[in-house]
């Protein structure tokens, strides 16, 4: 499917002018945790996290999108163009749908997204990948513009040049700020990452106190010395006979001077429902996730529901939304060398009804508007005569 060959390295050869820095170490991602862990604890593990990203990631990938180009300051859609073909079918295993709530993903999870783009026999793309952030390196060139990059698979490794004047690359690598990196965005997981390893944490912690029988661990006391094979034998059969849920209530029956003691605190004494419930509204607020998204129904109501769902929508998918938009507008001009741009059809996303009723009541009640203006700023075709 790619055309260009894999290959372990990278020749003086094959590299262009404008990548001749490509002798720079490449840049590792400045995280204290890696792609892989930020995945495996913060989406895999997590079912807030994971909830928070697929809403975003699937309200994103519900939008129609649009293509317009410019004349004399005027904006015309184009309803037929190669790159609303692309992003119809991005490549032979995706849909848009499936491919835009993917790359969105990983854009949450590790901060960075790396679209790649083959090309046919014209120059002019045919296809869109998306290459996984944990094996994208980025090489570090002249001011803010990268070498290249290099996608690393096993022992295999392909290089994508950038051009120094223009930035123009096969590869379009969209990033969130990051305050201490020039080259790597950052996560909101890693903001997120101590309340996601809390939550975690008391999940465990609860299937723990469940597979123990609802009790908190204990000690078995003895006045006098036990000889070493009787406590290790005293110790299995403690656990065959008492540990786990199936165990749970049974009597527990102890012969001469033994005493249990308790040395636990209770459940209520941690007030695990609390810090897990607090610990979730925390991962929700460093994704834009109102909590009663994510099933905080402390304070419910379908008024309150409706309004968190629009203000999902304008504090959050929007603003991403425009950052995406507008990568991919920049990286269309550098590829079809014309005034195109890609955005979306507000119009079209129920969630921003109300957006909309207010925007038309207070067009309808402009006095000093014709009705052909009205009909003209409210989209409409003005009325012939």
């Amino acid at each position: 499917m790619f055309k260009n060959i894999f290959r372990h390295n990278i020749s003086n050869d094959n590299r262009s002018n404008n990548t001749a820095i490509i002798s720079y170490k490449p840049v590792k991602i400045n995280t204290t945790v890696d792609y892989c862990n930020l995945s495996d604890d913060g989406y895999k593990k997590n079912i807030i996290a994971f909830r928070c990203i697929n809403l975003i990631a699937r309200a994103i990938g519900s939008v129609n999108w649009v293509l317009k180009k410019v004349n004399n300051n005027v904006d015309d859609i184009l309803y037929k163009h190669p790159i609303l073909s692309l992003i119809e079918h991005p490549n032979v295993s995706q849909s848009k749908t499936t491919f835009i709530e993917e790359a969105v993903s990983q854009l949450l999870l590790s901060g960075n997204c790396y679209l790649m783009t083959t090309t046919n026999s014209d120059g002019l793309p045919n296809e869109l990948h998306l290459l996984r952030p944990d094996r994208v390196n980025v090489i570090p060139g002249r001011y803010t513009i990268p070498a290249g990059y290099e996608y690393t698979v096993g022992n295999h490794v392909r290089f994508f040049p950038v051009e120094a004047d223009t930035g123009a690359s096969d590869v379009l690598h969209i990033k969130l700020f990051n305050p201490l990196n020039d080259w790597y965005g950052m996560s909101p997981i890693e903001v997120a990452l101590k309340s996601i390893q809390q939550h975690n944490a008391i999940a465990q912690q609860n299937i723990s106190f469940l597979q123990n029988g609802g009790r908190p661990s204990g000690a078995l006391m003895y006045k006098h010395s036990l000889d070493p094979q009787i406590r290790q034998d005293l110790k299995r059969d403690l656990r065959c006979l008492y540990e786990g849920g199936r165990n749970a209530g049974k009597i527990m029956l102890l012969e001469g001077d033994f005493e249990w003691k308790e040395m636990g605190l209770s459940p209520k004494d941690l007030d695990f429902i609390s810090g897990k419930e607090q610990a979730a509204k925390e991962i929700a607020l460093a994704f834009g996730v109102p909590p009663i998204l994510i099933g905080d129904m402390s304070s419910a109501t379908f008024a309150n529901y409706k309004e968190a769902r629009y203000n999902f929508w304008e504090e959050t998918v929007l603003p991403l939304l425009n950052v995406i938009a507008n990568e991919l507008s920049t990286w269309i001009k550098q590829i079809y060398k014309t005034d195109l741009q890609l955005t979306y059809d507000l119009d079209s996303i129920p969630a921003l009804v109300t957006r909309r009723e207010a925007e038309w009541k207070k067009i309808n009640e402009a006095s000093f508007l014709t009705d052909d203006e009205k009909r003209e700023a409210t989209g409409y075709s003005i009325s012939r005569k």
